[in-house]
Parts: structure tokens; C-alpha cells; sequence
């Protein structure tokens, strides 16, 4: 799977004009009901975020594709379990899930309208929330009003670590480059006062263990 999601990373830093149809496809499978329990996207996209910070990619192009796809997907999970009722989950391609459904049954179940937003962010419910509160007969505009916040902020959220970390990364190298030996000499200095921290934490522990057991003062002359 790996392999597979490098190749894709590779593809779209190649073909950067299609990125936001592919990222959109591939967030679209994930939100579907069970067959996103099979494709992970979290690590396309943040590899998708470093490509943004690096100029590879169209941000726009990016966060669009991905949104439309995470909407998408989670609006056809939702119409399945509004239109086949709770007889779609008695269907042989969820027997394998049985336990992670019925927990998902419970759940939905307990907070409602928060567990749209709650199911974007946890990697079991993902896939099963949409069907499931469509199932407990949630309403059209309420789940579809959480649908589209949800994806907003979730799109952004799995963008960001590789984006502030390819930031990150472009000014630590372009510090380096400027000031070298400033940042050794912090280096230097932040290293000794680590290592002065920890010899006098080391060093006022032992004499805490000394004076527990008697032998951290000298005896008093008569």
C-alpha cells in the first residue's frame, strides 16, 4: 500500500494539473461506507500539503478536489442508508465490520449531529458514520450542513502537517545557508545549558537519596 500511494504522489507531482481530480477521487473512496475502510488518504495528503508549500501544487485545486470528494462520498453513504434502511447492514460486505457497526450504531446514535464531524477524524468511524445516521433517519439539510463544515476543516487539517512541515524545513535550510555559524554557536550554547540542567537535576538527586539515607551531612562535633 505504500508503494501504491508513493506512485500516486509521484504521478500528481508529474501531473500537478490533475491533482485536485485525483486527491478528490481518492477522498471520495474513503468517505464511501466500507471501502474507505480500505484506502488510507491521510498520507497522500499530507504529502499533498508538502507539494502545496513547495509550489508543486495549485492550493485551490487541492482543497477543492478534496472537499468535493469527502462531501461526495459521505452525501452517497448517507442516501444508501436513508434509502436501503437497516436492511443494508444485514448485506454480506458488512459482516466483517459487524462489531465496529454496531459500536458505530451506538455511537451515532448517542451525538447525533456531532458525530459527523467527530467520524471525519476517526479513522473506524469514517467510513460507517454517513451510512449509519442515515439509518437513524437524520435529517437531509442537518446532515448535509455537517457534511460540507466537516469536510472543510478536515480537508485543511490533514493538508497542514505537511505543509507547515515543508515550510518548516525551507526556512531552517534557508537560515543555515545565511547564518551557519550563528546557529551553531545557539547549538553550542543550548547543548551546554541542557547539559548543566541535567548534571545539577542528577546531582540534587543524589543528594536527596544521600540525606534519606543518612549520609548526606557530616556528623556534628561534640
Amino acid at each position: 500500500m505504500e508503494d501504491l500511494l508513493r506512485s500516486v504522489a509521484d504521478f500528481i507531482s508529474r501531473n500537478h494539473v490533475w491533482a485536485g481530480v485525483i486527491l478528490g477521487l481518492i477522498t471520495f473512496l474513503e468517505s464511501l461506507a466500507v471501502i474507505g475502510a480500505f484506502v488510507p488518504a491521510t498520507g497522500l495528503l499530507v504529502a499533498a500539503g508538502a507539494m502545496v508549500a513547495a509550489g508543486v501544487l495549485d492550493p485551490w485545486n487541492v482543497m477543492l478536489g478534496c472537499i468535493i470528494g469527502a462531501v461526495l462520498g459521505d452525501a452517497l453513504s448517507y442516501w444508501l442508508g436513508r434509502r436501503l434502511g437497516p436492511s443494508v447492514l444485514r448485506h454480506k460486505v458488512f459482516k466483517p465490520h459487524r462489531r465496529r457497526v454496531a459500536w458505530t450504531r451506538l455511537f451515532a446514535y448517542r451525538y447525533g449531529v456531532a458525530s459527523v464531524y467527530i467520524g471525519r477524524f476517526f479513522g473506524p468511524l469514517r467510513a460507517f458514520v454517513p451510512v449509519t445516521v442515515g439509518i437513524l433517519g437524520m435529517r437531509q439539510k442537518t446532515f448535509q450542513t455537517a457534511n460540507v463544515l466537516s469536510a472543510v476543516v478536515w480537508v485543511t487539517a490533514m493538508l497542514a502537517p505537511g505543509y507547515l512541515a515543508q515550510k518548516g524545513l525551507a526556512r531552517l535550510e534557508a537560515m543555515s545557508e545565511a547564518h551557519g555559524p550563528t546557529l551553531a554557536g545557539i547549538a553550542a550554547v543550548a547543548l551546554f545549558v541542557c547539559g548543566y540542567v541535567a548534571y545539577r537535576w542528577v546531582k540534587g538527586r543524589a543528594l536527596k537519596r544521600a540525606e534519606a539515607r543518612g549520609l548526606g551531612r557530616f556528623p556534628e562535633k561534640a
